[in-house]
């Protein structure tokens, strides 16, 4: 290694080093919600009655290597489900989402507080490979688990 490279890595080292580490929010506890007046249409209804707890498993599931008794405590009250098929979604007249507020508060830490309202739809979401997207309908479980891991998503994404 010549005295430059091994200087160049000695630098970039110390900078590291002295770089403060943002610590991933710890939780201690999620909780989710739901109006059954929510669930905007009676084929919804049907479809969506465990949403809830699916919900819930899906977040706990992202933040496993996160979790502190000393941590915030994430609520979410879903607000609204609204569901088209994939045809009304492909002519614009209607679009699958899922929205709802989310809470974050902390026992011990002041600064740990927010309140956001957050919406996916359908649009937004990745689907499996080698989905059918032609044959695809809000009874499809596929459907399902695309919109409870897409809000999932977004509130992880929203801890830090």
């Amino acid at each position: 290694m010549s005295r430059f490279t091994r200087a160049a890595f000695l630098s970039a080292l110390a900078l590291g080093a002295a770089s403060p580490v943002l610590a991933a929010t710890e939780v201690k506890e999620v909780e989710v919600s739901i109006d059954l007046d929510a669930i905007n249409n009676p084929q919804a209804a049907t479809v969506w009655s465990n949403i809830a707890t699916d919900l819930q498993n899906a977040i706990v599931g992202r933040i496993t290597d996160r979790i502190d008794e000393d941590g915030v405590k994430v609520s979410v009250d879903i607000n609204e489900v609204e569901l088209a098929n994939s045809f009304q979604s492909a002519m614009g007249i209607a679009d699958s989402k899922l929205a709802g507020r989310v809470n974050i508060s902390s026992e011990t830490d002041n600064s740990k507080f927010a309140t956001y309202d957050l919406d996916v739809s359908f649009d937004q979401a990745y689907l499996p490979v080698g989905t059918d997207v032609t044959v695809l309908t809000i009874e499809s479980p596929v459907y399902y688990a695309t919109m409870v891991e897409l809000f999932a998503e977004r509130v992880v994404e929203n801890l830090d």
